[in-house]
């Protein structure tokens, strides 16, 4: 306890010194407060999921025993602040640190104090939660069995629930760099998960994986009622993922169907087709062949897939390429239909 709160207390220090030095930079106070249009439990919302998204990244990292190296913790962690300023930026301003968060209060408490208070209470919590499923999917750590199918359908949930609700936030936000914030979500998971379930965080990579009898290193081959569950798990991840987002928004959803530069069914469909082979295929190159695979860059090549795809067929098909992702649009565009959070 000592050490940590030393810990903390240089950390507010540095984001005290930090704030200061950019506001004298700027010549402008920064401020602490949802966005207009948005309370108190969208912003809240927002920044719990992110605080737990980047302290399950750090806790799953550095910490995590018998993953082997892991050289790129440092890469991983940056790019969950990537994913979470585009997405959930537009609606709490994306701070996810208590220190940062109160050091910007203070700095600019003549135009306001005491947001800081709540939003530290979210990002606690979504601290604390990450702590409490680091260790169910981290069981092994803590003496108890390794790696169990609860570890891994709770590996699988978690991953799915971050990478849609990123995916549907940058959508309705209209956010100029969508592609670029889903797929830094999608490498962070990667790297933080593929050591408990091999993180397919996809019902079509998880196929892919099936059909190629073969499984990621440290992670056992999934039987055929495996694999379901395992698909199950992704589909509710992403039904429940939509709805947190279309709740964020108010009632906020969009279409699954044709973008805008697609007249008919036939480009949308073939994108889809397309980008999702190249998802699986790199998947499956990088992290089970015996030739290719690489624990160092596999997270990297992954999410990079996703930037690529979204970005050549995000105006053509929304650039999804996860059926979790689309069963998830197409649940909440059904409650927004149905009033459910008007």
């Amino acid at each position: 306890p000592k050490t940590a709160l030393l810990y903390s207390l240089a950390q507010l220090l540095g984001g005290l010194a930090a704030a200061y030095t950019a506001a004298v930079l700027c010549h402008k106070s920064p401020a602490i407060a949802p966005a207009p249009g948005f309370g108190v439990w969208q912003a809240g919302i927002c920044e719990l999921v992110y605080a737990f998204m980047l302290s399950i990244v750090v806790l799953s990292m550095p910490l995590a025993a018998g993953d082997g190296p892991n050289d790129f913790f440092g890469l991983a962690v940056g790019f969950v602040m990537l994913a979470g300023a585009y997405g959930a930026g537009p609606i709490s301003g994306g701070f996810f640190n208590p220190s940062v968060t109160i050091a910007m209060d203070v700095v600019g408490s003549a135009s306001g104090f005491g947001w800081c208070i709540a939003y530290v209470v979210f990002q606690l919590l979504g601290g604390m939660v990450a702590a409490l499923v680091f260790k169910v999917v981290r069981n092994e750590d803590f003496g108890g069995v390794r790696r169990g199918t609860v570890a891994e359908l709770t590996s699988e949930f978690v991953g799915t629930f971050l990478l849609v609700l990123t995916f549907g936030l940058n959508v309705l936000a209209k956010s100029p760099s969508a592609a670029v914030s889903v797929g830094a979500a999608l490498m962070c998971t990667t790297y933080a998960l593929s050591g408990v379930s091999g993180a397919h965080l996809n019902p079509a990579v998880t196929l892919a994986v099936l059909v190629s009898g073969r499984s990621p290193r440290g992670v056992a081959q999934k039987t055929k009622g495996q694999a379901c569950a395992c698909v199950g798990v992704q589909l509710l991840a992403g039904a429940l993922a939509a709805l947190t987002y279309s709740a964020v928004y108010l009632g906020g959803s969009f279409r699954l169907g044709p973008g805008l530069r697609a007249a008919s069914w036939d480009a949308p469909l073939a994108a889809e087709l397309v980008f999702t082979a190249l998802l699986c295929y790199v998947y499956l190159c990088t992290t089970l062949s015996e030739t290719t695979a690489t624990a160092a860059f596999h997270g990297l090549a992954i999410g990079a897939c996703v930037v690529v795809g979204s970005a050549a067929a995000g105006a053509v098909s929304g650039g999804v390429l996860n059926p979790a992702a689309s069963v998830g649009i197409v649940v909440a565009h059904w409650g927004a239909d149905a009033g459910l959070f008007a």
